[in-house]
C-alpha cells in the first residue's frame, strides 16, 4: 500500500482532486452543523452535542475514504470500496445538490466573513463613506448572485432543464418590466448614485428640498435609508430622490451669527465677536476641526429688533454644528462681560386713546447673592462646565413640529 502512496501521489491530478475533496468535505461539514443549530432548539443539549460528534466522525472517514478512492489505492480495502460509494453517490442528482447546497453556503459566508473584515478608518473622509457605501452594495450582489447560480446549478442536478426555465423567465420579466419601470429608474439612479459619489453612508443629506432629511444608514442600487434626528427612519427610492443637498462633503461652514441692540456700540461687538472667533480657532480642543482662520464679515444685516453681526468658519465636515453650539455659548459669555445686549423682540403695543393708569408697588427686598457667587463677569467661557457633543443639529423640516 506505501508502494502505491508514493506513485500515484507525485501526479499533479491526484493533489487537484484531494483538494476538491477538502473543499467539498468541508462544505458537507459545515452544511451538517447549520441543519444541528437549526434543530437545537427543539433537541436535548446532550442530543445535540453528540450528534456533533457523530456528524464530524462521519465526515473525517469519508474524507478518508474519498481520499483514498482519488489517489487509487484499491489495497486499502474498506476504504477505497467506501471512498468509491461515496463517489458514485455524489455523482448522483441528490448527491449533486447537496454538494452545491453547501458550496452555496460556504460561499455566502465567505462573502460575509471578507465584508465584516473591511472596517473604515474612524475618520470621517470621503474614502470611508465611500467603501462603507460599497461595501454593502456588493456584499449585497454577492449575495444575490450565489443564491442565483445556487439555484440553476441546483435545478440542473435534479435534472431540470435550466435553460428552458431561464428562457421562459426571461419572457415574463420582459412582461414585468414593462409595470416596473420605477424598479429599473431605481437601480439606474442608485448606480449613478454611487459611481458619481454623490452621497454615501454616514453623510448628512436633505431630499427634493427639504422634505425629508437625516444621515444616510444604507444605500444600495434601489432604495435610500435615512435616519431623522429623532430616530424615525426614511426609507426613500432612489428614482424619487430629484434633488440632494449634502451637508458633509468634503468641507462644511459654521454661519456664526449673533444680534447685537441697536443701543451697543457695533465696533465694540464686533471686537467682541473676532475675539470669540479667534479664540475658538487657537482653542486645541477645537482647532483640529477648522480647516482655514476664521473669516469676519460685520454686520450683515439691520433687522426690526437688532443688527446682526457675522462670521465664518471653514471646518472639517460634520464637525459644523458641535463648533457652532461652543461659539453660541461662548459669544454669550463674552457679550455679557462687555455688557453688550443681545436683544429680544421688540413690539409697539397701542391700547386706545383712553388713559392707561399705573400703579407701583414695592417687592419684597431680595436676599444678596452668597458669597462667592459667579457673576456675568467671572464665567468662564474658555471651559465649558460640560463636554460638547459632536452629534448633529436637525436639518431645517428633520424634526416634525408640534
Amino acid at each position: 500500500m506505501w508502494e502505491e502512496f508514493q506513485i500515484q501521489i507525485v501526479k499533479p491530478v491526484v493533489w487537484f482532486k484531494l483538494g476538491l475533496d477538502i473543499v467539498i468535505a468541508y462544505a458537507l461539514y459545515r452544511f451538517g452543523r447549520l441543519l444541528l443549530r437549526t434543530l437545537e432548539p427543539h433537541l436535548d443539549h446532550r442530543l445535540i452535542t453528540a450528534l456533533r460528534w457523530v456528524w464530524t466522525a462521519v465526515v473525517v472517514v469519508s474524507l478518508l475514504a474519498v481520499a483514498t478512492h482519488a489517489i487509487y489505492m484499491p489495497s486499502a480495502g474498506f476504504l477505497f470500496d467506501l471512498g468509491q460509494d461515496i463517489f458514485n453517490g455524489l455523482r448522483n442528482s441528490s448527491g449533486q445538490a447537496i454538494v452545491i447546497i453547501a458550496l452555496a453556503l460556504i460561499a455566502w459566508n465567505l462573502v460575509g466573513a471578507i465584508s465584516r473584515r473591511i472596517i473604515p478608518d474612524d475618520d470621517f473622509t470621503r474614502r470611508t463613506v465611500r467603501i462603507q457605501t460599497l461595501k454593502g452594495v456588493i456584499e449585497s450582489t454577492l449575495k444575490v448572485t450565489i443564491v442565483v447560480v445556487g439555484l440553476i446549478e441546483g435545478l440542473q442536478a435534479l435534472g431540470v432543464n435550466a435553460t428552458g426555465l431561464l428562457a421562459g423567465v426571461s419572457v415574463l420579466g420582459i412582461a414585468v418590466g414593462f409595470g416596473a419601470q420605477n424598479l429599473v429608474k431605481d437601480v439606474f439612479n442608485g448606480f449613478f448614485i454611487l459611481l458619481e459619489d454623490q452621497y454615501g453612508v454616514g453623510d448628512v443629506i436633505t431630499v427634493n428640498t427639504g422634505q425629508l432629511s437625516g444621515n444616510v444608514e444604507n444605500l444600495n442600487l434601489r432604495v435610500t435609508t435615512l435616519r431623522a434626528l429623532d430616530g424615525t427612519v426614511h426609507i426613500v427610492p432612489n428614482s424619487q430622490i430629484n434633488t440632494v443637498s449634502v451637508s458633509s462633503k468634503d468641507w462644511s461652514q459654521v454661519v456664526a451669527e449673533v444680534d447685537v441692540s441697536y443701543n451697543a456700540n457695533i465696533n465694540s461687538a464686533l471686537k467682541v465677536l473676532e475675539s470669540v472667533s479667534q479664540e475658538i480657532y487657537q482653542d486645541a480642543e477645537w482647532q483640529r476641526f477648522f480647516l482655514d482662520e476664521p473669516e469676519i464679515q460685520g454686520v450683515t444685516q439691520l433687522g426690526p429688533d437688532g443688527v446682526t453681526l457675522r462670521a465664518l468658519f471653514k471646518v472639517q465636515p460634520k464637525s459644523q454644528y458641535a463648533i457652532g453650539r461652543e461659539f453660541n455659548r461662548r459669544i454669550k459669555i463674552a457679550m455679557d462681560q462687555a455688557s453688550i445686549k443681545i436683544p429680544s423682540p421688540q413690539r409697539n403695543l397701542s391700547f386706545g386713546t383712553s388713559p392707561l393708569e399705573i400703579k407701583l408697588v414695592r417687592g419684597p427686598a431680595q436676599a444678596p447673592a452668597p458669597a462667592g457667587a459667579a457673576g456675568l463677569d467671572q464665567q468662564d467661557r474658555l471651559h465649558s462646565p460640560i463636554k460638547s457633543s459632536l452629534s448633529r443639529d436637525p436639518e431645517e423640516g428633520e424634526l416634525p413640529s408640534d
